[in-house]
């Protein structure tokens, strides 16, 4: 359960100003930025209430608000690491706060929030993978689907699949962006930071064929500058329609309804290490800043290697 929202946060001076320095310096997508301004209306609803308007004084903000608020958040049910990003979130903020001499002092800035808990990615088998990824064409043999919508799924999840990539990074990939006959592109992730991906030669039929369909369908939309992923009635796809469609194929294979497009991304770094690649070149591709962040998945396919060990060494 969530605390309430102040939603006159944007017309404060302060707040705007801030936003406009996530844009400009930080270059933060919106994504992020709505982020940073939801968990910034959570603390203000809390400090002043949901129908205060502004302006705000950040001035009075004490340390003991911050605990005080972090223990609501507990006391709402928020997860640790939903915890510690609302801290994160407004930490970031009275710092900005601070160099606009509009604080004098950052309440949060000594917080860390509750431990984050160790958890090891959920990720497909190959063999589910396979499964998973064979749906979209055999419901298109069987009568189920349409071929429009079978050739777009089939593309949407070998990409993903292929490059690991984010679910918000394949749904802004045009038709120019991708090097088809040398089987990659250049994606923008978190912060605007571009790297390389490869596509596999799956991903890339299954690219080719969609295009050429969709050249037939609406030609103006197999040009250079449109979408490479659109929806029936040729719009952009987003992130939640993508979800859904994926949640249809889990069910058609018998796959956990839990699994996500993000576990595609845990299972392409997995999969990778699994078969011997190297843990820096998976980091840049997957666009990690630190190693240690993709370190988790040597992790998982250690413990993929003790279940097998478990089931079939004698004296496990």
């Amino acid at each position: 359960m969530n605390l309430p929202l102040n939603r006159n946060l944007n017309a404060d001076l302060f707040v705007t100003r801030f936003i406009t320095y996530l844009n400009a310096e930080r270059n933060a997508s919106g994504h992020t930025v709505d982020g940073y301004v939801a968990d910034l209306a959570q603390f203000v609803a809390f400090r002043w209430g949901v129908d205060r308007k502004p302006p705000f004084l950040w001035m009075e903000v004490t340390d003991d608000d911050a605990r005080k608020f972090v223990a609501a958040l507990s006391k709402s049910g928020a997860l640790p690491t939903t915890t510690r990003r609302k801290i994160a979130s407004v930490r970031a903020f009275f710092r900005f706060l601070r160099r606009e001499h509009a604080a004098k002092s950052d309440p949060f800035g000594l917080l860390r929030g509750p431990r984050k808990a160790k958890t090891l990615p959920k990720v497909m088998s190959v063999d589910d993978a396979n499964r998973f990824l064979e749906r979209p064409i055999k419901d298109f043999e069987k009568g189920d689907a349409t071929e429009f919508a079978a050739r777009r799924d089939s593309a949407v999840f070998e990409f993903l699949y292929s490059t690991g990539c984010r679910i918000s990074e394949a749904c802004s990939v045009r038709w120019g962006d991708i090097d088809f006959r040398r089987g990659g592109l250049i994606v923008k992730g978190k912060g605007s930071k571009e790297r390389l991906v490869i596509l596999g030669s799956k991903a890339v039929a299954a690219l080719q064929a969609l295009r050429s369909l969709v050249a037939g369908l609406k030609p103006e939309f197999a040009d250079d500058s449109a979408p490479a992923f659109l929806s029936g009635k040729f719009r952009p796809l987003t992130p939640r329609f993508v979800e859904r469609r994926m949640k249809i194929y889990l069910a058609e294979a018998g796959l956990p309804a839990g699994l996500t497009p993000h576990k595609l991304r845990h299972s392409f770094a997995t999969h990778l290490l699994d078969a011997g690649a190297d843990l820096r070149s998976v980091q840049e591709m997957l666009g990690h800043s630190s190693l240690s962040t993709t370190q988790i998945y040597t992790h998982v396919s250690v413990e993929r290697l003790k279940d097998e060990f478990a089931k079939a060494h004698p004296r496990a």
